[in-house]
């Protein structure tokens, strides 16, 4: 009997003596316009810069304007139809998805309008005029789009899209599988401040991340500190970047249903959701509410959470989270 219970009792003593102590790894670098930063907990170094290089060379080959033969820009430049990737079909999808339960304040059909504005991959230095504006808009809506068995295709030969809106934050939940992939349990993964978490720490405590948003003169600055073991969060803001012209800030952010930059009590929306791609593609539909309004659309769904800042009447800034997100937040 002696002779069994030290049987059983063996396998676990060799486990916990050749068990690897979990170190932290880091890795950065600069992708799809911005920086990136991963830190993981794992026994060996089981991630290479290279790799995630290379995974995000092979997103923005699908989905980057800034990549001239990108299937974004095929598609643009086509007239009807280009058939899609894994990578597209996947963006697109939800971003039907979305537009559909924002009733179309969630537009990926804003590309004319946001070059427009200067705010594309041409450099344009004026504003647009009405006129402009005007000839534009019936190439707007994504009623005019349509994605079938790998296959999208426009309605109109002007229509060309924009997928920045929500691929940053697909981009980070492709990473979190590759990461994921690798067997790795415990990491943080920002692109671009779009950022997805699995914890918590090997010491069991929760994975810390800072929640930014303007001060009262417009400096980015760390509003609070959430606590978070597993999901996304990512951020919209037009405190960042705009133009000026004299003493008024134009938004990047453009108004699908008017043709015009917002310009409401918003000034930054920091979302929590399940996965990256869901935060990412509702941060910028949110910034095109007001604020009564925007709350009471995430309240009313699951899984959605949101952090907000904005002008108050008296031009102070101001803060208020939803119901869930506090509960995220530490004293």
């Amino acid at each position: 009997m002696q002779y069994r219970f030290l049987c059983l009792l063996l396998p676990l003593v060799l486990a916990f003596v050749f068990k690897k102590e979990l170190k932290q790894y880091r890795l950065s670098g600069y992708a799809q316009g911005t920086d990136y930063s991963i830190m993981y907990y794992a026994a060996d170094s089981l991630v290479t810069k290279q790799g995630i290089d290379s995974l995000l060379n092979e997103i923005d080959l699908s989905m980057s304007l800034y990549k001239k033969r990108s299937l974004i820009n095929q598609f643009n430049a086509a007239q009807s139809s280009v058939k899609t990737d894994r990578f597209i079909n996947e963006v697109l999808k939800r971003s039907f998805e979305i537009n559909l339960d924002t009733k179309g304040i969630f537009d990926i059909t804003v590309a004319p309008l946001v070059q427009a504005w200067g705010f594309g991959p041409k450099a344009i230095q004026t504003e647009p005029s009405p006129a402009t504006i005007k000839s534009i808009m019936p190439c707007i809506g994504m009623k005019n789009l349509r994605l079938k068995n790998g296959l999208l295709t426009k309605l109109k030969p002007c229509i060309q899209i924009d997928l920045n809106g929500i691929a940053q934050g697909y981009s980070v939940d492709l990473i979190a599988a590759y990461l994921e992939q690798k067997g790795i349990k415990h990491y943080v993964a920002e692109l671009g401040g779009e950022i997805r978490i699995l914890g918590p720490k090997p010491n069991g405590e929760a994975m810390k991340i800072g929640i930014e948003g303007p001060d009262k003169d417009g400096t980015p600055v760390i509003r609070h500190i959430a606590a978070i073991n597993t999901g996304a969060i990512t951020t919209s803001g037009n405190y960042r970047k705009f133009h000026q012209s004299g003493k008024k800030k134009i938004s990047h952010l453009i108004d699908a249903k008017t043709g015009y930059p917002l310009d409401n009590e918003m000034i930054s929306v920091t979302v929590y959701a399940n996965d990256a791609i869901t935060a990412d593609g509702y941060d910028n539909a949110l910034m095109a509410m007001h604020l009564k309004d925007a709350i009471a659309f995430v309240e009313s769904r699951k899984n959605l959470e949101a952090y907000f800042v904005y002008h108050q009447k008296d031009g102070k800034v101001a803060d208020t989270l939803t119901t869930g997100f506090k509960k995220l937040i530490t004293p």
